[in-house]
This record gives structure tokens, sequence and C-alpha cells, in this order.
């Protein structure tokens, strides 16, 4: 694998931090800590909104409806954001992003209090969260990798996948028991907090951190630029279809554990919540591993293992008829999953073309949007013959696809 040149914007400290140390740059715990908040709002919201949603119609096709919307900017605007983002100060987006995101729980919170929360306003929300989810490997990952340099991109991208995982335990956790305790009014409190909390952080972020270009182009000419360097590129794009599969095969399984927490464990919202975030344990020990016994060699194997496993872990989820059982297959699609996870923005960052990479990582963002086709299906499948029917059906198409696959994957392999 090819070792590509530092961007500019380094500080001098990044410049000389040997390769493999922890970062020390407060920006880059900012960016951190940003990443931690807003992600456990989402699975906050992700969580408690599933459950308030099949409580309230019984519908599972519209619980999976909610993730969709929130996939739906993704496969949307992903590449254009990520276009635009290699032109602007990224830190200047990210706190439009934020506010947004503040308003947003702002208006969530009042709502539930008065009594005036619908299903569609929830959905409105999924979608405008996308938009900043969208953002998140062009923008937030991308500032990251400036602050803290090449040679210590996968330590950073370990410890902020570290952060993912923990919001993937506390989130559900909080979501579920904050719903059975208070109420959604609670848990839009919270998200409320979290969000002004982020906000303060990426205030103190370097104004500093931005991608120069010498000159202006046109929006739809860089984007098509990194769509042709992700094609011709072989390992990206295999990589890329990597993503592809796990979004329209293996992730949307996920949104099905209320419903089957509910229908089939019969769990009361706290104890979904509670099983949810078996999946944040296993991902935070499985990122904790790879951190400490990874090498850059090992890569592309995780990020393709990730997938596969996944998809067995979800059938067995499916086939789970106690919450140890569940709980068991979540935590091993967590432990994989974190392969995935790390692996996704780090291959790619390392793969492209420096002056291409804002873009390309924004096609992740694109590749992550078809997630939306997987959530439609498998929402639909799950009132035709049951949720735990649909996870195995969906999760077992995703191999069938994967071994279809295998030829372009063999490239990424050998990374």
């Amino acid at each position: 694998m090819n070792v590509l040149p530092r961007p500019n914007g380094l500080s001098p400290e990044s410049a000389r931090a040997p390769h493999g140390r922890v970062p020390r740059e407060p920006d880059f715990w900012r960016l951190w800590l940003v990443g931690l908040l807003m992600n456990c709002i989402r699975w906050i919201e992700t969580i408690a909104g599933a459950i308030f949603v099949y409580q309230q119609t019984g519908i599972a096709f519209l619980v999976a409806l909610m993730t969709l919307l929130r996939l739906l900017p993704m496969s949307l605007l992903g590449a254009f954001i990520g276009g635009m983002t290699d032109r602007l100060n990224r830190r200047t987006a990210m706190i439009i992003f934020l506010v947004t995101g503040v308003t947003t729980s702002g208006t969530l919170l009042a709502l539930a209090h008065f009594g005036l929360l619908q299903v569609w306003h929830l959905g409105l929300a999924s979608l405008i969260g996308g938009i900043g989810w969208a953002a998140d490997h062009p923008v937030r990952r991308m500032m990251i990798a400036e602050v803290v340099g090449i040679d210590r991109l996968g330590v950073a991208m370990s410890i902020d996948a570290g952060a993912n995982q923990t919001s993937r335990i506390a989130g559900p956790a909080l979501g579920g028991l904050l719903l059975a305790m208070v109420g959604i009014t609670g848990c839009f409190a919270l998200e409320l907090a979290l969000s002004i909390v982020a906000l303060v952080a990426a205030l103190g972020i370097s104004r500093a951190i931005k991608t120069k270009h010498a000159a202006p182009v046109r929006i739809f000419s860089h984007v098509a630029d990194g769509l042709r360097a992700a094609w011709r590129d072989e390992r990206v794009r295999a990589a890329l279809l990597v993503t592809v599969v796990f979004n329209m095969f293996v992730w949307p399984c996920l949104s099905m554990v209320p419903v089957i927490g509910k229908d089939q464990l019969h769990l009361d919202p706290g104890g979904v919540g509670i099983l949810a975030s078996m999946e944040g344990i296993g991902a935070l020990l499985g990122s904790t591993t790879i951190g400490i016994l990874s090498r850059p060699a090992h890569s592309a194997a995780l990020y393709f293992g990730g997938c596969m496993m996944g998809m067995f872990a979800m059938v067995f989820l499916a086939l789970s008829s106690t919450p140890l059982a569940a709980g068991a297959a979540l935590l091993t699609f967590g432990f994989f999953g974190a392969g995935f996870s790390i692996m996704q923005a780090t291959l790619i960052y390392r793969l492209a073309p420096p002056e291409l990479r804002g873009r390309v990582l924004g096609l992740i963002s694109v590749c992550i949007g078809v997630g939306p086709i997987g959530f439609l299906q498998l929402g639909i499948l799950a009132d035709l013959i049951g949720a735990a029917d649909a996870v195995i059906a969906t999760a077992m198409t995703g191999f069938v696809v994967a071994v279809l696959l295998f030829r372009e994957w063999k490239a990424l392999l050998r990374a």
C-alpha cells in the first residue's frame, strides 16, 4: 500500500508526532467530543423514536422508514457535500450543521412537552439529522485527518471509532430507559443538552483547519472528478462496494431490534434499549482489540470480514428465542462490525489521491445512502412475513451478493 503525503494545513506538532502516538492536539479531542455527542444523540433518537413509532402505530414498516429518512440525504447529497467541503472552511460547515441540530432538538422537545408530537415530526427530524450525518465523513473526519496527519490516522480513527461505539452503548440504553421512565420528552431534553455541548466544543476548534485549492471549480465537475477517481482505482471501487453491500443488506437489519425485542422477546422499552446497547458493547470491545493488535496490513481483511460476519450475526439474532441469545448475536455483530467501521474511512483516505480525498470520502456517504433501498425492502418484508424472517431473508441475500462480487473485492484484499 502506498503511503500518501500529509495533507496541507497540519500543525508543526502533528508533523513531528511519532507514528502511532495517541494524538494530543486539543482540536482532535474537540472533534472527538463532537462525534461522541452527535452519535449519542443519533442513537437516542433512533431507539427511542423507533419504540415510540411502533407503540403509536404497530407498523414495522414505519419503524424502518425512520432510519430510511435519516439515510436519504446521504444518497442524495453525500457526493455534493464532499465536493463543497473541499472548497469551504470545514469548521464553519460543522457549526452550521450543529446549530441546525440544536434547533431540531429544541423543536421536538417543545412539541413533546405540549403533547403535539406526531410520527411525521420524527420523520422530518430524521431527514434533517441525516444531512448532518452525511457531512460527518467529508467534514469532521476529514478535519481529524488534517489535524493528526497520515502517520497517526489509524490510531486517531480507532479512538474516534471507540467514541462511536461508546455512543452505541449509552445512546440506546439511555433512550430506552428514559422513554420507559419519563417518556419521549426526557429523551429530547437530553438530546438538546448534548447538542448544545457539541456546539460549544465545535466553536473552540481552530479556524485554520480547512483545505485550500488554487482555483475554484464548478461543483458538478468537482464531484465528477471524485467519481472518476473512485471508479478507475480498483481498490477504492472495491472498498466502496463493500460499503454498499453492508448498508443494503446488513445494517438495515438492526432497525428491527425494537420489533424483535417487543414481539418475539416480549421486552419493555427499557429492556429493548439495553438489548440494543449490546451491539455497542461488542463494537467497543472490537475497537479496543483492533487498536491494540491490528496493523495496516490487516485493514482490508478487517473491513471485508466485518461485513461478512455481520450478515451471520443478524441471522442468529432473528433465530434467537431468548434475550440472552439475542444479546450474544448483537455483541458478535458489534465486535466484528468494529473492523468495518474503523477501516471504512481509513482505507479510503489512504487509497484516494490527496487532492480528491474530500470528494471520495463524500462518496462513502453516498454508498451509505443506498441504505434506504435496504430499509424499504426490509420494512415491506417485515409487514408481510414478520420481522425475524425478513431479517434472515435480507442477510442471506447480502451473502449471495457478496459471493457474486468477490472477484471485485480481491483487489481490496491485496491492498
